[in-house]
């Protein structure tokens, strides 16, 4: 069985969008879990609308992604953003392809993003070029064997970057696979109103805090302010 775990805040549309093609699939037996850290719309009323199991935590992916994964009862896990737009079977997809090799100890899926401007263009390239040297991202469906998972120790709580800490763990143990059917879709509205140059030298300096060792809640906080004037300079 796969265990499929959704951190959400303030996702009640996408959320909806995401539950009623997941609990609509007739040869989907997953179980699916929402984690909310603190939501003030109606997210939470919108997970507890379908036969799902609703969490609540404090607010950090990396901790909601913990929480729902102390519940979770498959040996299959699928990590899963609420603004992923998947096709049907996409659940099918990870457990056949996991049935099929067993030397397999988890993957991701190729990711494109749902902007049609040039920059949402250009990183449906980028992230193919970056998979295939083994660098990939929670907003690609993340999944993974749970016993492979508890043998690599787990997934770090740290409010960022989390996605980035496990994926360099999985790499170094072993074969990986990238599902290309059916592929995923992400949304590109945290690139809406923000300079090229500025998104990717925000996502440089994150790497580079990591890599020197400072704490998920920095690195956090130093990415919502880089956002945050990035925008306040577009509109000035």
């Amino acid at each position: 069985m796969i265990s499929v775990i959704i951190p959400t805040l303030n996702e009640q549309d996408n959320l909806r969008c995401l539950l009623s093609l997941l609990c609509s699939e007739e040869d989907n037996h997953a179980e699916i879990i929402v984690v909310d850290g603190g939501s003030d719309d109606d997210t939470m009323k919108v997970a507890e609308s379908f036969s799902v199991t609703s969490l609540q935590s404090r607010r950090g992916r990396g901790h909601q992604l913990c929480v729902g994964l102390a519940q979770a009862q498959g040996d299959i896990i699928l990590f899963l953003h609420a603004d992923s737009h998947i096709a049907c079977g996409t659940v099918k997809a990870v457990q056949d392809k996991m049935d099929q090799n067993s030397a397999l100890i988890g993957g991701n899926f190729q990711l494109t993003f749902d902007g049609g401007d040039d920059f949402s263009l250009w990183l449906n390239g980028f992230y193919v070029w970056l998979r295939a040297r083994g660098f990939y991202y929670g907003d690609s469906g993340i999944f993974i064997r749970k016993v492979i998972l508890d043998k690599i120790g787990g997934l770090s709580s740290c409010a960022l970057m989390e996605d980035y800490d496990l994926v360099r763990r999985m790499e170094a143990f072993g074969l990986t696979c990238n599902i290309t059917d059916p592929a995923m879709v992400t949304s590109s509205r945290r690139f809406t109103g923000r300079r090229k140059w500025q998104i990717i030298w925000g996502w440089v300096k994150i790497h580079l805090l990591y890599h020197l060792g400072f704490s998920g809640d920095f690195m956090a906080r130093h990415y919502d302010s880089i956002r945050s004037s990035e925008h306040a300079n577009d509109k000035s």
